[in-house]
């Protein structure tokens, strides 16, 4: 079997499944009509402008990208644990890329106990410390090095205050293939309806999960499409001021409004074919702590296939 032919790749339905908040705010421009659609626009605009966070430009670039010209991108979506007394680790790391004219995006997700240089620190640790260290910019510089990418966005969503969301579009309903129970609450087998409290509970448990990070990545994405489903009803249009106040306090990106707009207007097929791409290792302790050791080959063949979908040289870091 190939090394290809070992990758789980899934086609999945729609960005929407990873992009949590940008879609949340693009799908209520979309959903409005008349005088009520002019008002959610600007209460959009509004909430784009106070979302909104620059980072460094990525150096492994000649150029800035531009969605606007319709050129390959590249997101990283970070799911931050923000706890009381606690600067948070981002415990979910989601990297896309996104080229509109193969009309395809590549969805990798990056387990947080990857072994890895940390930039800025000069030392081997958990890619997930890197926030701990030095918040989302340290975070996108260590993933650049670690897959040898430019990452031209990010938005990062606190888990802490994702309850808020969920309460904001009334609860979710997801399809659970593990029964457990996690923080009080038991999580039963099959079709479960989920508040902003048990959610939060559901995305976080990993350590009774016998694919451990794995199986918690795949419950965030479950709850993340669940939110998505809701939001993006007719029934939500009324709530949709408590969901953009949840957004204000709980998100996090360097995307302007014009940029989501252009994502959301230009990027649409590449949109709808998601390749998805699981990062595997070898566990291992190193002074009794554990980590997940990713081979050479395993790492270059996620590099080649990320930079072929982004139109760049494989080997180099610049276009």
């Amino acid at each position: 079997m190939s090394r290809k032919e070992k990758h789980s790749k899934k086609k999945m339905s729609t960005i929407k499944k990873v992009l949590l908040s940008l879609l949340l705010i693009l799908v209520v421009i979309t959903a409005g009509v008349g005088i009520y659609a002019y008002s959610i626009y600007n209460n959009v605009n509004n909430t784009s402008k106070k979302i909104h966070k620059d980072i460094k430009k990525t150096d492994k670039r000649k150029e800035v990208v531009s969605v606007q010209k319709k050129q390959p991108f590249s997101i990283l979506l970070m799911g931050v644990d923000h706890r009381k007394g606690d600067k948070g680790r981002s415990d979910s790391m989601i990297l896309l890329t996104v080229n509109p004219e193969k009309k395809t995006t590549k969805m990798v997700s990056i387990p947080r106990d990857t072994r890895t240089e940390i930039v800025g620190k000069g030392k081997q640790d958990k890619l997930n410390h890197a926030y701990a260290f030095g918040g989302v910019q340290m975070t996108v510089d260590s993933v650049e090095n670690f897959l040898n990418v430019p990452i031209d966005y990010y938005l990062e969503v606190n888990m802490e205050g994702f309850r808020d969301i969920v309460d904001a579009v009334d609860g979710v309903d997801v399809v659970n293939d593990l029964d457990f129970t996690y923080e009080n609450t038991h999580f039963k087998k099959g079709a479960i309806h989920l508040n902003g409290k048990e959610a939060l509970s559901f995305a976080r448990m990993r350590k009774m999960d016998p694919r451990g990070d794995f199986g918690r990545q795949l419950r965030q994405r479950l709850v993340i499409e669940a939110v998505i489903k809701k939001g993006a009803s007719v029934s939500s249009l009324g709530n949709y001021q408590d969901i953009l106040k949840a957004i204000e306090e709980n998100v996090v990106t360097n995307l302007t409004f014009n940029e989501m707009v252009s994502i959301q207007q230009d990027y649409r097929e590449a949109a709808s074919n998601i390749d998805k791409i699981q990062i595997t290792g070898k566990g291992t302790k190193i002074d009794g702590i554990y980590y997940l050791q990713v081979p050479d080959e395993e790492r270059n063949y996620v590099i080649a296939e990320l930079r072929n979908h982004l139109d760049l040289s494989v080997g180099n870091n610049e276009e």
